[in-house]
């Protein structure tokens, strides 16, 4: 399993549920541990009290005392023994405890009662207490470990419908945002939960979203057949004006840019209804890029170089590979400064001017309708590109666009039908 996938919120729920349940595991040990030792501790104590004070007596009754009760003088006494007492004797009491610990082997308690001038000293061995406290840490470390390892898997277990349902639901996200508007998350189940309402938000967002393309769609195929009819009326008219002057020409070349604006727009219609299927024929590339090029009228040929290298023979469409070169080729010429390059290789057909290279926005989204750069308010339409890569689309190949690192504006198209 890759690392990655422990990045997954599967694993980060698992992972989490397995530290809170070790840390209540480990607050649990703890607590239970300090609990062992106060209480043994607690009863040395009392045990070292209780020979202490049956010595004492047998010492005032006697004179003598027994194992394992020592009498002492105060100097024979372990420095740190003789100070408690010292300090117990200005409060009033004559007896002192003292747990003596020099691991890892030897570990005491001392108790000690001065009668007259002589100590009566109590040495408890407390290794056995100790050995039972480190085997205790012991059983707690293990038991810690064995809920990682028994928690972890049942907890990334539990997790796994929730992470299920996330993982499609994004897989369906994705798959719209590719513009597969029909797909819907769906798969309610018997959960009724925050993923649910998620995925009901999704759905009815993807479905408000197609509701709006469709409306924009008919609305722009519906312009474009309303405005057909009379601009015909209009071209025919601007073809009878008699006197060949300023207006006049300005008149046709006005006429001219409404003409390819409305047939973009009946393309565009046609591409978004996806009734657009590629009609295939044997084309060699080198030949025809250079006649489609030189037909195309945008630039002079001196400002046009075209560069063969191992051009291929293929089945593709020759009228939807036209319109895309040209208008790849009509933009570099508006939007970019000559000379503009045209590269055919094998399958691959670039186009490449020198100017300030491709808006920021067309980079990070690809062409969108009806706008443009900054720099070219008010120098075209938008929809030269968006037709380009909608044929692109329709042959099954790949149109990318970047700027070119020496500056200039860079459009790629990966022809991947059939090479002959």
């Amino acid at each position: 399993m890759s690392l990655s996938a422990f990045r997954t919120l599967r694993w980060k729920i698992a992972v989490l549920t397995a530290v809170a349940c070790c840390a209540v595991a480990g607050v649990i040990g703890v607590l239970v541990r300090d609990a062992v030792h106060d209480r043994g501790m607690k009863v040395m104590r009392e045990h070292v009290e209780d020979r202490l004070l049956a010595a004492e007596k047998e010492y005032v009754r006697t004179g003598r005392v027994g194992l394992p009760v020592d009498a002492r003088a105060p100097e024979e006494l372990p420095a740190p023994l003789a100070r408690l007492l010292a300090a117990e004797q200005s409060a009033g009491w004559n007896k002192a405890l003292w747990y003596d610990v020099d691991p890892p082997n030897w570990y005491w308690m001392w108790g000690a009662a001065a009668v007259g001038d002589r100590v009566l000293v109590v040495r408890m061995d407390m290794s056995r207490e100790e050995r039972n406290r480190q085997l205790l840490d012991r059983r707690i470390l293990i038991s810690l470990f064995t809920s990682l390892a028994v928690v972890v898997p049942l907890a990334a277990l539990a997790t796994e419908p929730v992470h299920r349902r996330l993982r499609y639901g994004a897989r369906t996200a994705r798959v719209i945002a590719d513009g597969d508007l029909d797909a819907r998350i769906g798969r309610p189940g018997r959960a009724r939960d925050e993923i649910t309402e998620m995925s009901a938000a999704v759905d009815e967002m993807a479905a408000a979203l197609q509701r709006k393309l469709e409306d924009e769609r008919r609305f722009t195929a519906d312009v474009a057949h309303e405005l057909r009819t009379p601009l015909m009326g209009l071209a025919t008219a601007a073809g009878l004006l008699g006197e060949d002057d300023e207006a006049t020409a300005l008149v046709r070349d006005r006429v001219r840019a409404l003409t390819v604006l409305v047939e973009d727009l009946l393309e565009i219609s046609r591409l978004d209804a996806g009734v657009e299927r590629a009609r295939l024929d044997r084309v060699p590339l080198a030949e025809f890029v250079e006649d489609v090029v030189r037909r195309s009228g945008a630039g002079s040929p001196a400002d046009t170089r075209i560069t063969v290298r191992d051009a291929a023979v293929m089945e593709t469409d020759p009228r939807r590979v036209e319109r895309i070169v040209v208008n790849l080729v009509t933009n570099a010429h508006r939007h970019g400064a000559t000379p503009v390059e045209v590269t055919v290789t094998g399958t691959r057909i670039v186009v490449r001017d020198h100017g300030p290279g491709f808006p920021a926005a067309l980079l990070e989204h690809g062409p969108r309708r009806f706008l443009t750069g900054a720099s070219e308010r008010g120098r075209g339409h938008g929809l030269g590109l968006t037709v380009a890569e909608g044929q692109a689309r329709v042959l099954g190949a790949r149109l990318t666009f970047e700027d070119a690192p020496d500056g200039g504006a860079v459009a790629t198209l990966h022809l991947t039908s059939g090479t002959l």
